[in-house]
């Protein structure tokens, strides 16, 4: 037998023998993971565009530099993976089939979200964070937030 075909029949055996492991837990409840992951990145792409109107007067709040824009992206990529996350089986079991739906909707706003912050437009990061709090608060209407001992517990399997 070739070199060749031993390391395909390795690679092949190792790729099938991590199919038939059960998905490991998550690290993190979904209280953590929004408290520590989601709530902080979302805050950075809904804080990096804003109009505000007060007793200083009124004001812009724009990203200025080319690493501003990018830590926007960044932001929008990350709750894409975030919503990717949700869709794993660590994080659906015990939930209705809505779970995957506000998290395929997360997805794909954080993709719109990814391309405003790439365009380098205000108006569209203003208005795509805009969606993204409904569906977040969608989701929260329906999935709240709890304050009891599993909103701080690590899973156990």
């Amino acid at each position: 037998m070739s070199k060749a075909r031993i390391l395909a029949a390795t690679a092949l055996a190792v790729l099938l023998a991590g199919c038939n492991q059960a998905p490991a837990a998550p690290d993190k409840t979904v209280q953590q993971l929004m408290a520590q992951d989601v709530q902080p990145t979302a805050d950075i792409y809904w804080k990096a565009v804003q109009y505000i109107s007060d007793e200083k007067g009124n004001r812009d709040i724009v990203p200025q530099t080319d690493a501003d824009w990018q830590r926007v992206k960044d932001a929008a990529t990350k709750i894409v993976g975030y919503a990717e996350l949700l869709k794993t089986p660590g994080y659906t079991e015990g939930r209705n089939d809505d779970w995957v739906q506000f998290a395929n909707s997360l997805a794909e706003v954080g993709k719109q979200a990814e391309q405003a912050a790439a365009e380098k437009s205000p108006d569209k990061v203003f208005e795509v964070g805009g969606t993204m709090y409904s569906v977040c608060s969608a989701c929260h209407m329906v999935y709240p937030a709890t304050t009891g001992p599993e909103a701080s517990a690590t899973p156990s399997g």
